[in-house]
């Protein structure tokens, strides 16, 4: 299916390019999150219209997503887990754990943002995350996972 893009997306591409993307990556993702639109003439039309006014709010989007990672950058969220004497988890850290701690410090940030390249949390420690605030802004904090023997 062809489509518009409406916002710059990760490894798809810019605001107003025209891609190529499967139907339903396009009908149960791009489309629904107002990210695309499908490619026909009428919607180039309007697109070509509205091109300076969605370039300025993917700009505020921007901008905005830059401040909040300044002010991201470096935090520490420290997560308590029951651990063995070896510093082994029993269970996990994942995510939504991460996303739960940043809401406590103040920061609203969804968890599916939050990076985890080597999967979940298992071991007692220091470990740097990114956050990916925009396709172009990422930020860097750690989370500090505590042991709790009991």
């Amino acid at each position: 299916m062809q489509i518009i893009l409406l916002e710059k997306v990760v490894n798809l591409g810019g605001l107003g390019d025209v891609v190529k993307v499967k139907d339903g990556y396009a009908r149960n993702y791009l489309i629904p999150q107002g990210k695309a639109k499908r490619a026909t003439a009428s919607n180039m039309a309007e697109f070509e219209a509205r091109r300076a006014e969605l370039e300025r709010a993917q700009a505020e989007k921007l901008a905005a997503a830059q401040e909040l990672a300044g002010k991201l950058e470096g935090v520490t969220v420290q997560v308590t887990r029951k651990a063995g004497m070896d510093g082994r988890l029993f269970g996990s850290v994942n995510n939504a754990d991460v996303a739960e701690g940043l809401v406590a410090l103040g920061y609203d940030i969804d968890r599916s943002a939050i990076r985890m390249p080597d999967g979940a949390l298992k071991q007692v420690g220091d470990v740097q995350l990114e956050v990916s605030l925009h396709a172009d802004v990422l930020a860097t904090i750690t989370v500090s996972v505590l042991g709790d023997q009991q």
